[in-house]
């Protein structure tokens, strides 16, 4: 793209753009129908996903060469002059991220509409990152782009003065956007491995290139053109796959429109499976295995010693009788297995324990896709009480994701690049229409895939299951298993185990779609992870190095100094959270969630406050992040298993509270920042200046 002179845009350069992009446009459909044919005509599955993952990375990291740039106003906010729907392309690809683009669909079929007493349903999802953006666009985005800022701490430091205020909005902004860019490369890591079959580890060292190349070289402006020829991929991965679901079940390839069809038939075909004799055999040796980890539980020590001496008294057997190698290695391999102490023994089986409970339940755990809530408002206690707590982690999750929105520092730093404050609301307009093309089909895609896995997978024979199933089985167990639990030979639905992080990018296969769409979802969805975590790592990095290490000690730098500082703290930032994915931590979709509870109650409080009223003070502002932010971690840290492990419980937070679960903390940190905020700033506010007296002589 053009260079930034500092002036808006003109008519000619926005024609020029609109050009770029035709080409562009049309580049990819070309590339597509070539792959289409060369598939037709022979060309092998184990070439086509690397030549996705290879020209992907290619062409972004082409885009980030060719937008490389050491001038401060264009590293940070692209000079200012990214016309509203560009911007908003770019807003909507950094806002599709792994968990939007791989997760959402997943969360929808798993959970249903309504969801558990423990998870709640996808369309919090849908109706809170979608309603927060109406936040943005009313009490942030013109606000911060009418002050002429970089980053969103410079706010803090703009409105309150002072170092603390700055320091703080710099730390929670690296510990939300680390949070958050840990899921995105997590999502790199899976589709890189699936694409090119190399270890999950590799693949994620492989992706991480593409994201380096961009971010690095470019800042801002090489990441604004990236994630506008990002969208493009993104969109036709998703819209391809469920517009070919919805044609081959429906007739009709606008899929949010007539998917509703299905929703009936998913109910008749979840009348049967209660219905089935299989799918109780099924249950019954799930809650067998359930209460055999229960038993182990009630003597660690001894269950796993007894365990030990089992395997290697058939081992030793095995080799007396001249067994065959091949079950003396698999023996060897269970042994090997077992936990290595009674801790490690007591943490797997108590999540073994609740997984089987979990599946012994009817349709293998999960709840009636179309059903309103969790449990029943005239049922039983236990099922009222389920109602009561869905509805309330429903509108808790929401209520996050809506008020994270408004204060996720990667997604306002985008509206910093508009050429006016009109233009900055503009973006947002232009966000919305082009996130909506995508989550309007998101409940659609859920539902054509459970259809798919219901009507034709199950009943199917174990004999003659699809490879896709074996393929993505070795990437990752827990994302996709499939087990003759009854010994029938009949696939039951009890006995699939599908992982919210793969039901977006199975689709192709589980429809029976060529494998070029296979590459294009997944090009898609590595996409939607490098345009995310772009904009995530470059936040982190503006937050160390121009927010934190040069306004604690000033020091006599250029501006082209400080670019390059920032792009090597991104490198090393990019490193450590590559380092932290590979550990796999937990589900993409978690991971996103509890950042927005981050963001929401560190920035949103404050940030509102001193936009709004006047009377917020520095010692307010400091008090309120302090608090809304302490009490968010405080809450969530209190539920992770290894954080209960180190601390005394007297330090904890004791159960639940109300009923909500740690990745909606938000919901207590948000008014606890806001009221600390508000008092704090009344009381240090100073007294207004009294009129002289007026002596009488």
């Amino acid at each position: 793209m053009a260079k930034s002179s500092g002036a808006p845009p003109g008519r000619g350069y926005a024609w020029r753009v609109h050009r770029i992009l035709a080409l562009y446009v049309l580049g990819v459909l070309c590339f597509l129908g070539l792959m289409a044919w060369a598939e037709a005509q022979g060309l092998s599955r184990l070439w086509i996903g690397p030549i996705f993952l290879f020209l992907s990375v290619m062409v972004y990291a082409g885009i980030g060469v060719y937008g490389r740039t050491t001038d401060a106003e264009e590293y940070y906010v692209a000079g200012r002059r990214i016309p509203p729907m560009y911007n908003g392309m770019a807003a909507a690809a950094d806002w599709m991220s792994a968990a939007s683009f791989i997760s959402l669909s997943g969360a929808l079929y798993l959970q249903g509409f309504s969801g558990t007493p423990e998870s709640a349903g996808g369309l919090a999802y849908l109706l809170g990152w979608t309603g927060g953006f109406c936040l943005v666009a009313i009490l942030v985005a013109p606000h911060l782009r009418a002050m002429g800022l970089y980053t969103v701490p410079d706010f803090f430091h703009v409105r309150f003065g002072g170092r603390w205020p700055r320091v703080i909005a710099a730390l929670a902004a690296m510990l939300t956007s680390f949070t958050y860019v840990v899921a995105q490369i997590y999502g790199v890591g899976l589709i890189a491995s699936r694409l090119t079959g190399v270890q999950f580890e590799i693949g994620i060292m492989l992706g991480l290139g593409g994201v380096l190349l961009c971010s690095f070289l470019g800042g801002m402006r090489a990441i604004t053109w990236t994630q506008v020829a990002q969208y493009v991929v993104l969109l036709l991965a998703f819209l391809i796959p469920v517009s070919w679901l919805a044609y081959k079940q429906l007739g009709n390839p606008v899929a949010p429109l007539v998917y509703g069809q299905q929703i009936g038939k998913i109910a008749d075909l979840e009348a049967q499976l209660l219905a089935s004799p299989a799918e109780y055999q099924v249950m019954a040796i799930y809650l067998e295995r359930a209460r055999d980890y229960e038993a182990r539980l009630q003597n660690v020590e001894l269950a796993l010693e007894e365990e030990r001496q089992a395997i290697q008294e058939r081992i030793h057997d095995l080799r007396a009788q001249n067994a065959d190698v091949g079950l003396i290695v698999a023996a060897s391999r269970e042994l090997a297995a077992l936990p290595r102490d009674a801790a490690v023994a007591r943490e797997r089986w108590t999540r073994l324990m609740r997984d089987n409970y979990a599946r012994a339940q009817p349709l293998g755990g999960l709840p009636p896709h179309s059903q309103a809530y969790a449990g029943y408002p005239d049922g039983t206690p236990d099922e009222q009480k389920d109602y009561t707590e869905s509805r309330r982690n429903f509108l808790a999750l929401m209520f996050c994701l809506m008020v994270g929105t408004a204060g996720m520092p990667h997604l306002l730093t985008r509206y910093y690049t508009s050429p006016t404050v009109a233009d900055a609301r503009a973006s947002v307009g232009w966000s919305l229409f082009f996130i909506a093309l995508l989550y309007l089909s998101a409940p659609a895609l859920a539902v054509l895939a459970k259809f798919e896995v219901m009507n034709n997978l199950v009943g199917s024979s174990f004999d003659h299951l699809p490879g896709w199933i074996a393929q993505w089985a070795r990437v990752d167990a827990s994302l996709l298993s499939i087990e003759d639990v009854n010994g029938d030979g009949i696939v039951q639905f009890g006995e699939i185990r599908l992982g919210a992080d793969l039901i977006m990018l199975a689709t192709p296969e589980l429809g029976g779609l060529p494998y070029v769409v296979s590459g294009l979802v997944a090009a898609g969805g590595l996409a939607a992870a490098l345009s995310t975590a772009d904009g995530l790592l470059l936040t982190i990095s503006n937050a160390l190095v121009r927010d934190l290490y040069f306004q604690a000690r000033p020091r006599s730098t250029s501006l082209e100094q400080r670019v390059i500082l920032s792009k090597f703290a991104l490198l090393a930032v990019a490193i450590a959270a590559a380092f932290v994915a590979a550990l796999k931590p937990s589900d993409i979709l978690p991971l996103v969630t509890a950042s927005f509870s981050l963001a929401a109650s560190a920035f949103v409080p404050v940030m509102v406050l001193g936009i709004f009223w006047r009377g917020t003070t520095r010692q307010g502002a400091v008090a309120g992040m302090l608090c809304g932010l302490g009490v968010t971690v405080y809450y969530m840290l209190s539920h992770v298993a290894g954080v209960k492990a180190l601390l005394p419980v007297w330090l904890l937070a004791d159960g639940l509270w109300f009923a909500i679960q740690p990745i909606s903390a938000g919901v207590f940190g948000v008014p606890a920042g806001l009221l600390a905020a508000a008092l704090v700033s009344r009381i240090t506010r100073p007294a207004p200046p009294q009129p002289p007296v007026r002596l009488e002589m």
